[in-house]
């Protein structure tokens, strides 16, 4: 089940789809443009039935198999949607839009998309009915949830989804993936310190938020070191902490936010628990006070089982024996996709992007040479779990 001869040829067309999103990026729901493109190539290839609007800006295809669609259905997705990065990749498709760039592929997963889509148009090669969907909002604005409320798994019933995303460092044409949790829980926090300011020489007619907030961040490392099973993966990291404008002013207040990422609902909870007796208990000891605000994000991307074991079976049979890593390390990154899986049965996979900068970097490409090999996955998965009955 190598890779599939005519999607081999239609690669420089597919090529010139995602060099046409990398030079106009969208970002969050503003995909406008993309989503306008991705429809109209649908309709182009003959698919069944093309929605626009799905969660704001996300986009449906429906591909009917030989059957007439009868049976099974397919879920498969890809998201649009880019970055609010300054592009400094030099290439001659490089982003035409001012602090807005493709860092993250999901312009190459649109076209692997649209090239499956097109394939399976063509050939019909199947029993059953496969879903495209094509999301916006993955970094950060919760896309997937979007189209999920806009009745994504009601209008078009799906017994299993699949997703796909790149992965630098990996060479092209490999792939890798794992049962169980893939990606973290992502959730926020801000920490409001309040103090008594006044003048640096006189601390001691001053309750320092500084000192306060700063004692804060070091107890908040405990939650992993000294609470969480050292078996269990969470993360604690204070990433902006803000207080005063002059040297000789002890502030009022200080205002610490971060990330906490976890990969079960028993961290996710310990976290926050511990999190707000840590913040309200150091600051009470300082003679200040301290309000913890936790916003949780993406859940936990869980892979099922038996959807895990079929897409590295997929997967092996387009990259060979041993060029599938089917016990990957989970990543403290979140993905959205998480939604959908909490939805319907189904599996999330890594395939390899080759020597690249790495994801959310200003100089990450997505490299065209992993196009044939991500629609043949697509591809074979459909055909394989929709097999077509002979005539």
């Amino acid at each position: 089940m190598p890779i599939v001869n005519r999607l081999a040829d239609l690669a420089d067309e597919i090529t010139a789809w995602r060099r046409d999103f990398h030079e106009n990026p969208e970002v969050l729901y503003e995909t406008v443009r993309t989503a306008g493109k991705v429809a109209e190539l649908l309709e182009s290839f003959g698919v069944d039935e093309v929605t626009t609007g799905i969660g704001k800006t996300g986009v449906v295809g429906v591909i009917k198999g030989r059957n007439g669609g009868a049976g099974r259905t397919v879920g498969l997705r890809a998201d649009m949607d880019a970055l609010p990065i300054e592009e400094e990749t030099q290439k001659p498709y490089a982003s035409k839009v001012p602090g807005k760039m493709h860092a993250c592929g999901h312009d190459g997963h649109t076209a692997m998309l649209l090239g499956a889509a097109k394939y399976l148009s063509e050939t019909r090669n199947f029993d059953g009915t496969v879903v495209v969907i094509f999301q916006p909002a993955e970094e950060g604005g919760a896309g997937a949830k979007a189209m999920i409320d806009d009745g994504l798994m009601t209008r078009w019933p799906m017994d299993e989804v699949y997703g796909m995303h790149n992965y630098p460092g990996m060479p092209v044409g490999e792939f890798a993936i794992c049962k169980g949790p893939i990606m973290a829980a992502t959730d926020e926090f801000r920490i409001t310190v309040t103090g008594k300011g006044g003048h640096a020489a006189k601390p001691h007619q001053t309750v320092d938020p500084v000192v306060v907030g700063s004692k804060i961040v070091s107890a908040l490392q405990t939650i992993a070191s000294r609470n969480a099973n050292p078996l269990d993966s969470v993360v604690v990291s204070v990433t902006v902490f803000n207080a005063g404008s002059a040297f000789n002013v002890i502030p009022q207040d200080a205002v610490l936010r971060g990330t906490v990422r976890s990969l079960n609902a028993d961290m996710r909870d310990l976290a926050e628990k511990r999190m707000g007796d840590i913040v309200t208990s150091i600051a009470a000891a300082f003679d200040a006070t301290a309000k913890l605000e936790f916003r949780r994000g993406y859940p936990v991307t869980r892979n099922h089982d038996e959807q895990t074991d079929f897409a590295a079976e997929i997967a092996e049979g387009i990259a060979g024996d041993g060029k599938v890593n089917r016990s990957i390390e989970p990543m403290m990154g979140g993905e959205d996709f998480s939604y959908m899986l909490e939805e319907r049965p189904g599996a999330f996979i890594f395939a390899g992007n080759g020597d690249t900068a790495g994801l959310h970097h200003p100089e990450y490409d997505f490299n065209d040479d992993l196009i044939p090999v991500g629609c043949s996955y697509w591809v074979k998965l459909v055909e394989t779990a929709l097999p077509a009955k002979a005539a």
